[in-house]
């Protein structure tokens, strides 16, 4: 569930830079259609992995779900750093949440059954 809450997170600003770019002034287009393009991109990615690997248990899911908390740790902390703690400190919560949830036993024993 919480992948997919943060995919439909991504795909919303995704489509908010998109919607800024195109209906405000950005200092870069090149940049604002990048941000936008990525931003979509792993908004969809993180809905597939939810909706297609981990809603279905199936195997594949966790690696990318877990992959994707792991990199939020870093971009956390780097908002942290920049004084952004009122976005860097949940995002850095929702991480951890999410990885303890993919690593428990409980997730480890309904994607892998008994002998995982």
């Amino acid at each position: 569930m919480l992948v997919a809450l943060e995919g439909l997170v991504a795909l919303g600003l995704g489509v908010y830079v998109a919607v800024e770019a195109i209906v405000g002034r950005p200092e870069s287009m090149t940049s604002a259609v990048a941000e936008a393009g990525f931003g979509l991109l792993v908004g969809a990615g993180l809905l597939w992995v939810a909706w297609g690997g981990l809603f279905k248990v199936e195997r594949w899911g966790r690696a990318p779900s877990v992959l994707t908390q792991i990199f939020m740790i870093p971009v956390a902390v780097t908002l942290i750093q920049a004084d952004r703690p009122a976005l860097g400190f949940p995002l850095m919560a929702v991480a951890l949440v999410g990885l303890g949830v993919l690593l428990a036993p409980p997730t480890t024993k309904a994607l892998y059954g008994e002998d995982g």
